[in-house]
Formats: C-alpha cells, sequence, structure tokens
C-alpha cells in the first residue's frame, strides 16, 4: 500500500501518541513504509536534547540552557541510525538514563517552544507518521488520524526488559517497571502537554496484540478514513 489520500487540501498526518515502552515508534515506521510516507520519532529530539545536555554537563533544570541546546541540535536522521554531531547514537538513545532525562526536561516550556518548529517541518508529501505524546494534541492538532496506542504498564516492562536483553544491556525488570510507572505519572501530571488522548483520537489497545497486528489495525483505520 502506498501514498496517501490528500485531507482537506493538506499534507496528511497519521499521529500516534501514547505511553513510553507502548511499542509507538517501531509501529510508527512499519506504517510510515507501508504508506510510503515520512516518519517522525519526535520522542528522539528530546532524548537528543537530553543526551547533549548531559555531553554539556547541563542540569535538567537550566531552561535557557536546554533550549538553546534545542535550537542547535546537529542531528541527521540517517535510516535506521541517529547521528549527533556526526556521531552515531542511536544505541546510546534507548538508554534509560538518556530515557529519563527525556522525560524530565520534557515539560520545559521553552525546549518544547525550541523543538516545535522541528518537528513541524518533517511534515512533507505525501505524507507523515509521527509518534510522541503530543503530537495529536499539540504538534499537530490537524492530522487525518489520531491514535492513541496503550498497553497494560506490566507488559510495556516486559517488551522493554526484552528489548534490553536482546541488545546485551543488563536490565532488572522490577526496576523498568517501577520507572515506567514514575515516566507515566510525570508524562499524564505535568502542566504542559500532558499525555492524554486527543479528543477525536482512536485508542488501540496493544497489550495483546503483535506489531504486525498493531500495524494494520492503524492502516485499517487509515483506510476507512479515506
Amino acid at each position: 500500500m502506498t501514498g496517501g489520500a490528500q485531507v482537506d487540501g493538506c499534507i496528511p498526518v497519521i499521529a500516534i501518541d501514547g505511553p513510553t515502552a507502548s511499542g509507538k515508534g517501531t509501529v510508527a515506521a512499519r506504517v510510515a513504509d507501508a504508506l510510503g510516507w515520512s516518519v517522525l520519532d519526535s520522542g528522539a529530539l528530546y532524548r537528543l536534547s537530553a543526551l547533549a545536555a548531559l555531553r554539556r554537563g547541563i542540569v535538567d533544570t537550566d531552561e535557557q540552557a536546554l533550549s538553546n541546546i534545542a535550537r542547535q541540535l546537529d542531528v541527521r536522521f540517517q535510516g535506521d541510525k541517529v547521528l549527533l554531531d556526526n556521531d552515531d547514537v542511536t544505541e546510546q538513545l534507548r538508554q534509560e538514563h538518556i530515557g529519563d532525562m527525556a522525560s524530565r526536561i520534557a515539560p520545559l516550556q521553552p525546549l518544547r517552544d525550541a523543538l516545535l518548529e522541528r518537528q513541524r517541518a518533517f511534515r512533507q508529501a505525501p505524507g507523515l507518521v509521527c509518534d510522541g505524546r503530543d503530537m495529536g494534541t499539540v504538534v499537530f492538532p490537524d492530522a487525518s488520524l489520531k491514535i492513541f496506542l496503550i498497553a497494560d504498564v506490566d507488559a510495556r516492562a516486559q517488551r522493554r526488559y526484552n528489548q534490553l536483553i536482546e541488545k546485551g544491556f543488563s536490565a532488572n525488570l522490577g526496576d523498568l517497571l517501577k520507572d515506567l510507572k514514575a515516566r507515566d505519572d510525570r508524562d499524564q501530571n505535568r502542566l504542559v502537554a500532558p499525555l492524554k488522548p486527543a479528543d477525536d483520537a482512536v485508542v488501540v489497545d496493544s497489550s495483546n496484540l503483535g506489531i504486525d497486528q498493531t500495524v494494520e489495525r492503524i492502516l485499517a483505520h487509515w483506510r476507512n478514513k479515506t
């Protein structure tokens, strides 16, 4: 399945939001591939900002320094690789301490403002599939299709554990579960762009679905739209 219909005269966007480790990044990439569209992993921009801040010794409360970093990020996406200052940081971005830092700085408005236009610039023909926490509520409120992808926290912890072990990282399931619950609480209760489904979002529960099944369910919703 390729291409996609123009919706309301605009370049179509499928926004996939959801909590940490719900599988939205993998699903978004598969949906984009099926449609022949571009993809945006918005969380990568926040993790890149977190990694760049840690490299420079910037604390998570220095809003001005963090926003400056976000504006000046020298980042390139090359296939499955993410380059920061010409350094392949793909694996580093998935480390738990980077994700934790990203979760702590994500509510800062100056940082969000700095990244907003960078995210919107990814909207190019024939279409965009993006994932994050506020894609359908803040970044692309006019998205053609909004998906809120959820999964039971225990299932998400197990998935993250399996991913880390497969990549050769040490991991503790109990610690991952505790960390995910803490991130969920921060994301859902932050004052700026809290994690929540858009009013017109379709909620998809992937707790008992495989990746292929989840992708097909989202594609079916898109076909119904067009």
